[in-house]
């Protein structure tokens, strides 16, 4: 996706007020944050270098290694100006060498294996799915059915995002509707860092923009942060208000492909309501039915 690193780099460094890293905050600024300059000499590099390596223009300059790719010290340099996290560092590592982004493709159709099917039907006091590089849900139990309807939705809408932005019941099913959408679109953002030339990562990202105004907004921020644990609020039809804490496991034999399971605390009032969601989804035949 042309423009990533520029873009990024950008939104990074209007977050930082220049009396944040010791400079005097004088004059009228245009836009918010370090100016390009300000960046450049904090990290120890030319003007010039740092201008070209925003404006993605390839800067040439000793700094950048062997192969033709900037330097890890560089990098580490501008990551410390900007106070980059662990996630935000890779992400730029990523978008800032783009000879290296296509080594990970992702395949067009995952699937799931059946040990993996087989571990999901035996967390059967558990809700769990398994979620797809691009954020698409390729699997779950019969819990984690109960609890996100997949079963019910056309195979194309299994899709967090899709569901999240273009769903008219999404923002009435989830209470905290802002901060999950946010997440899920600074994870698959993290996800396009290392896939630019994903087409159907693109497609996906190309009908958000064009279909929901907070999509766009939400992509155009740049955050990046993988979504490996926390608390979601759900609001289910019949089991009411859950309180589900989740972990997501990556599958070791398919990095692409996330366990996600919720784990509410033992004796309380969303276990309470799980475990009579269970009870009426064993007594239901088909609930668990894959695509």
């Amino acid at each position: 996706m042309d423009g990533d690193l520029g873009d990024f780099l950008r939104s990074r460094r209007a977050r930082i007020r220049p009396e944040e890293v010791g400079l005097p905050s004088y004059g009228r600024r245009r836009v918010p944050g370090l100016r390009r300059e300000e960046v450049a000499q904090l990290a120890g590099v030319s003007v010039d270098y740092y201008v070209r390596l925003e404006q993605g223009r390839g800067p040439g300059d000793p700094s950048r290694t062997k192969s033709g790719g900037v330097s890890d010290a560089v990098l580490d340099a501008i990551a410390r100006v900007l106070r980059l996290d662990d996630t935000e560092r890779a992400y730029l590592r990523s978008v800032a060498r783009p000879h290296r982004r296509h080594e990970r493709r992702a395949p067009s159709a995952p699937r799931v294996r059946p040990t993996v099917r087989r571990l999901l039907d035996g967390m059967a006091g558990t809700p769990a799915f398994v979620l797809g590089p691009r954020m698409d849900v390729l699997a779950w139990n019969a819990l984690g059915d109960a609890v996100g309807g997949f079963s019910r939705m056309a195979p194309a809408d299994r899709n967090i995002p899709r569901h999240l932005f273009l769903d008219p019941e999404a923002r009435a099913r989830h209470p905290e509707w802002p901060a999950v959408a946010a997440q899920s679109v600074a994870h698959l953002r993290l996800y396009a860092g290392h896939h630019p030339d994903d087409r159907e990562l693109c497609a996906l990202v190309g009908e958000l923009s064009v279909r929901s105004e907070d999509f766009r907004r939400l992509w155009a921020d740049h955050q990046v942060k993988a979504c490996r644990y926390g608390v979601k609020q759900v609001r289910h039809p019949v089991a009411g208000l859950l309180v589900l804490p989740y972990e997501s496991l990556t599958v070791q034999a398919e990095p692409e492909q996330t366990i996600v399971a919720y784990t509410p605390e033992p004796g309380s009032e969303t276990a309470e309501r799980l475990a009579l969601l269970a009870s009426w989804t064993s007594a239901a035949p088909g609930v668990a039915e894959r695509a």
